[in-house]
């Protein structure tokens, strides 16, 4: 029943979409909650064109995960019954932030989002989930900082509107609503929490990783769209560096989650990259085309890590066209729309944004980097293709071979279909691709040439022996060692002395808890004061007797 009113939900607003984009309106719901004198508490819905096709595509995305969780994570049961409200939190919580202008109601659905995502991440209770959970909270906290600064901010401004005030803005309060974006999207320097957040169930990952979670802070970017202030070259190299080292680090990677999370991580790069290139209206594109194909390959990817006896290893896995024919066709079809094959969803938008990409007066960096990360993302797909799908069956005992439910296959057929006509069809409906490029005929062909100089170079990696990248498969499969480096930063900045602050940090020892530690101190020096012989009483006596005297 769930899932009908999701379809109906979708259908409705997917039409509304098209009629607003039509006619070009936009509406804004005002519900006031309060007044008190001239000053008025109001709770303000805005739809357009943006955040109803939005909408839509999150409903759509959750409905199918939620008909696939009927098979996964099982029916009826007081774990299942639990994980569906977490599920429906977590969507209704992502809504709250695509419709709301204000940043007050924003900060809502995005600590709603953040602290959702933790109890889904630790679902399985192991102390790896609560280690996850724990950096994936801790790193979307420091975006929330980022928002309540901006929220305090303008204050002066005399509304949270932030809609109707974009050209007024100081632009310090945009880089810090981009950083507090960038931590929720995972951006270099907070890009280690997202591999991390493999630990959830694949549903889950399937819903973080493809339309909810990590793009709610590239939503966010593209409703504070200001071109002047998104003008910033640091910005744009940090997307690209983001694309570079998520390309290469899923190269390393033999954990078939963490190498999709990774290419979630790369084309958010891609988009950020392409946001502060100016080219706002192609990012959200390929925005939606991506939550597609994506929420696709985490799904087959489930169905694969559910008969492989819960075994996520790529190297263990093999030959497994032949037990699960349909489900490998529908993994093949995401890997193409990811890798940018021609008339899939995902060709459209990527090829558009390397096309305009070449037509902005930029340095070579820039472009090498784009052509790099392309070639990249073919070769860890045709890589994850082989060990998955291609290579020998290494006879795991207890492994169960056969497509038999039900659920998981329309959810996968339903999003397979979209994966491959979504692209197409936004692209006639929003009509973003009236532009006039002039590129000579090299460089039309060069997008093209990096796609299968990435394909030949995954399919040679691909029979390399395992331990050719061991002097630095450290350095790549822990993302950097980025998390380390947070570490290293806490140690110099927030460590005073080798005495008990050591262990405290500078709010703490000065706080609550330095409070109680000289009070213990001093409680300690009472007893042992106490405890002396007769003397001392006496001489305090007559000391205090004077005092008083």
């Amino acid at each position: 029943m769930l899932i009908l009113y999701y379809s109906l939900f979708f259908f409705f607003f997917f039409f509304f979409f098209v009629l607003f984009l039509i006619n070009d309106y936009c509406i804004l719901l005002e519900w006031g909650l309060f007044n008190l004198n001239s000053f008025e508490v109001c709770y303000l819905l805005v739809f357009d064109w943006i955040s109803l096709i939005f909408i839509s595509v999150v409903i759509f995305i959750s409905s199918m995960v939620i008909l696939y969780s009927c098979d996964y994570m099982g029916v009826g049961s007081y774990s299942s019954i639990r994980f569906l409200f977490l599920v429906v939190s977590f969507v209704f919580s992502m809504l709250l932030m695509i419709m709301s202008p204000n940043l007050l109601s924003i900060l809502l659905g995005w600590d709603g989002l953040g602290l959702v995502s933790y109890c889904l991440v630790i679902y399985y209770s192991s102390t790896k989930s609560y280690l996850a959970g724990m950096i994936t909270c801790l790193t979307n906290r420091l975006g929330d900082i980022g928002l309540l600064i901006s929220i305090c901010w303008l204050m002066s401004y005399g509304s949270w509107h932030f809609m109707f005030y974009l050209d007024y803005y100081s632009s310090s309060i945009f880089y810090l609503l981009i950083i507090s974006a960038f931590t929720k999207s995972a951006q270099i320097p907070f890009s280690s929490w997202l591999p991390a957040a493999m630990a959830a169930p694949t549903p889950v990952s399937s819903l973080v990783h493809s339309s909810t979670l990590v793009t709610a802070g590239v939503y966010l970017l593209i409703r504070l769209y200001q071109h002047f202030n998104y003008n910033n070259y640091l910005f744009l190299f940090l997307g690209l560096l983001t694309m570079f080292m998520s390309s290469f680090c899923a190269n390393h990677e033999f954990d078939l989650k963490k190498v999709i999370a990774l290419s979630t991580l790369s084309q958010l790069g891609l988009m950020v990259s392409s946001l502060f290139l100016g080219l706002m209206n192609l990012s959200f594109f390929h925005l939606l085309t991506h939550a597609m194909f994506k929420s696709l390959l985490f799904l087959c990817a489930g169905i694969m890590i559910f008969y492989m006896n819960d075994n996520q290893d790529i190297r263990i896995m093999g030959s497994v066209s032949n037990f699960m024919p349909f489900t490998v066709s529908c993994f093949n079809i995401s890997n193409m729309a990811l890798c940018g094959i021609p008339f899939l969803s995902g060709f459209y938008s990527k090829d558009l944004i390397v096309e305009l990409m070449n037509m902005n007066y930029l340095n070579f960096i820039v472009f090498i980097l784009f052509y790099v990360c392309l070639g990249m993302t073919v070769c860890y797909s045709v890589r994850l293709f082989y060990y998955s799908v291609l290579n020998n069956y290494k006879f795991i005992s207890m492994s169960l071979f056969f497509e038999d439910l039900i659920y998981m296959k329309i959810s996968i057929f339903c999003l397979t279909f979209f994966s491959v006509f979504f692209g197409g069809m936004m692209m006639w409906m929003l009509t973003i691709d009236l532009i006039f490029i002039i590129l000579p005929l090299y460089l039309k062909l060069l997008s093209l040439l990096s796609v299968f100089l990435g394909f030949w170079l995954g399919s040679e990696l691909s029979f390399f022996c395992k331990n050719l990248f061991n002097s630095n498969y450290y350095f790549f499969t822990n993302m950097w060692f980025m998390s380390s480096y947070f570490y290293f930063m806490y140690d110099r900045l927030y460590s005073f002395s080798n005495n008990y602050s050591f262990t405290l940090n500078w709010g703490e020892f000065y706080g609550s808890m330095g409070l109680s530690y000289y009070l213990l101190k001093f409680s300690n020096f009472i007893q042992n004061y106490s405890l002396v012989n007769m003397k001392m009483f006496l001489l305090s006596f007559f000391v205090w007797f004077f005092v008083y005297i």
